[in-house]
């Protein structure tokens, strides 16, 4: 018998399609408007602050805001390191190196991203670190950093080269959990004037940095010719040419000056080794031990030997920190110090918190440090970032980048709280 079979039944076989009739849904026809209506809902183009800062989704893309928004001579100091900038490339390739191990079958409808730190309790377990100079950035400077970690429920610390005081800063964030660092200068007066000030301004956290006896060699700010404050030459007036904001905020806001000292112009390896100390030694931490009667925390931490030595002299806290890769190239870096620094205080029954920096530009890079022993972790490019991009709207934007990356990290890994992290969820991959 001979069957017929209709044209219009018969399809061109699509790649992948046997020769049959073709299901309804994939017949071809002309559209109708009422398919096409819930396409086409174009929106107007947004240019506000707050729309460009909300297109950022990453702290790499706050990065390229800030870069575009900011002169070249203040972005190079916050973004680049010292000499061939080998330690922050590490660092942060330490946390690109990290295979993550989740856990399934888990309740993790909630997510609680607290921790206890140095006594009272933070909403994330990430601070804003010391960073100097932050109003050469942006205008907003300390004060927006301090202002949206108190509005995050964070500690914010204020660096002894910042620019605004210690009194202005507790002002601006009075609710706020506000830490002081020292550079410890070799008039000690000085430096016992400013301990006691902090203290009087409600400062229950002083992070002293044992790292910069001398200057690391940061060749962007030579070569940038970069100043405090920064100096007006035909090369910065043509680079303001396209950055107007910038620079109508740094010409119409109180000139930019080292709030904790007294004034200073030139450059900033200058001042250090004009100022610091490089004479220091472990008996000059038992001095301050004996004279701050709050946290004492020894930022700079470079080896297991000096965590245990620090925590022996009476240190409330560490944090292994290579200063962001800003002063010794080749310099250890933090994430793989970690695991042996936790486990060596462990086996000494020590209760001081371990805090990490240096190279943190994910929520998954904070989640990964406390997976391997960090009790806390410190931002400093991460949050400047947010502050060039947008001011205080873009600090807090920055904080928002972390903690939505952390929440979600939590959440594939199997674990709802910062207590369940362990060694077991991660893995340090070889290069």
């Amino acid at each position: 018998m001979t069957h017929t079979v209709e044209p219009s039944t018969l399809a061109t076989p699509a790649v992948g399609l046997s020769p049959r009739k073709l299901p309804p849904a994939l017949r071809r026809r002309v559209p109708r408007y009422s398919d096409l209506a819930p396409l086409m809902q174009f929106k107007k183009p947004e240019f506000s602050k707050a729309a460009r800062l909300n297109r950022a989704s990453t702290i790499w893309e706050l990065r390229d805001i800030a870069k575009r928004r900011t002169p070249k001579a203040p972005f190079d100091y916050t973004d680049g390191a010292a000499e061939s900038e080998l330690t922050l490339r590490r660092a942060r390739e330490a946390f690109q190196d990290i295979e993550f191990r989740p856990g399934i079958l888990r309740d993790v409808s909630s997510i609680d991203l607290s921790t206890e730190i140095l006594g009272q309790e933070s909403r994330l377990p990430v601070g804003i670190a010391p960073t100097g100079f932050t109003r050469m950035m942006q205008s907003e400077g300390e004060y927006a950093g301090s202002q949206a970690a108190e509005a995050a429920g964070i500690p914010y610390t204020l660096s002894t080269m910042g620019t605004a005081s210690i009194e202005d800063v507790a002002a601006a964030a009075p609710a706020g959990r506000n830490w002081f660092q020292l550079y410890l200068w070799t008039d000690r007066e000085r430096s016992l004037e400013l301990i006691e000030r902090a203290a009087k301004a409600g400062n229950d956290t002083l992070m002293v940095t044992v790292d910069t006896a001398v200057a690391g060699a940061r060749l962007r700010d030579v070569r940038n010719g970069l100043t405090i404050p920064p100096a007006l030459t035909l090369k910065t007036v043509l680079d303001a040419s396209y950055r107007p904001a910038w620079w109508i905020n740094f010409l119409t806001h109180e000139p930019l000056t080292f709030a904790s000292l007294s004034r200073y112009s030139g450059t900033v390896a200058e001042l250090i080794n004009s100022m610091f100390d490089p004479t220091l030694t472990f008996d000059d931490l038992d001095w301050l031990r004996d004279t701050w009667k709050g946290n004492l925390v020894v930022k700079g931490i470079q080896t297991v030997d000096d965590a245990r030595k620090v925590v022996d002299h009476g240190a409330d806290g560490i944090v292994l920190s290579n200063h962001g890769g800003r002063q010794l190239d080749r310099a250890p870096i933090p994430l793989h110090l970690l695991p042996e620094v936790s486990a060596a205080l462990k086996a000494a029954n020590s209760k001081a918190a371990i805090m990490l920096d240096t190279g943190i530009m994910s929520g998954a890079d904070i989640v990964a440090a406390l997976a391997l022993g960090a009790d806390f972790t410190l931002i400093g490019r991460a949050y400047l970032y947010g502050l060039m991009a947008g001011g205080r709207a873009g600090v807090d934007r920055a904080i928002q980048i972390l903690e939505k990356d952390m929440a979600r990290t939590m959440a594939l890994l199997g674990v709802s709280r910062i207590s369940e992290l362990n060694p077991d969820h991660v893995r340090l991959l070889g290069r």
